[in-house]
């Protein structure tokens, strides 16, 4: 009875972790696909809302989060200063600048992808 209580937890820590894995890897494919789509200067900045989306997951580290705040403070409408506005030509609202962003968050697909399909063979060898 004892082992078939420590392998049931074993496998709800799975499902819970498994899920994680999946669902950070599901919203960084869907963020990477919005930021490449995006990838050209532009009058108005557009929703970045798949790329604040990944702030919300566990599995996000905290250098990544802040690289995304930084990111996303960068892409909205700043105004211009007060001085320069009459002079100034006018300028895209946003320039294209992620590529940065794009390669952080393909790496963590990568790194998430590993960790998951691990987990997956860990899980596989425990069931036996």
């Amino acid at each position: 009875k004892a082992a078939t209580k420590v392998r049931t937890m074993e496998k709800n820590d799975y499902d819970a972790m498994h899920k994680d894995y999946s669902e950070s890897v599901d919203a960084l494919q869907r963020a990477i696909a919005v930021l490449k789509k995006q990838a050209y200067d532009r009058k108005q900045a557009s929703s970045l809302a798949q790329v604040s989306a990944l702030k919300s997951l566990t599995l996000i580290p905290p250098e990544a989060k802040k690289a995304l705040d930084l990111f996303l403070m960068q892409s909205g409408d700043e105004p211009a200063d007060e001085g320069l506005a009459v002079s100034a030509p006018e300028a895209n609202a946003y320039e294209f600048q992620s590529h940065g962003v794009i390669e952080m968050l393909e790496k963590l697909l990568d790194k998430f992808v590993d960790e998951r399909t691990a987990l997956e063979k860990e899980e596989m060898n425990s069931k036996h």
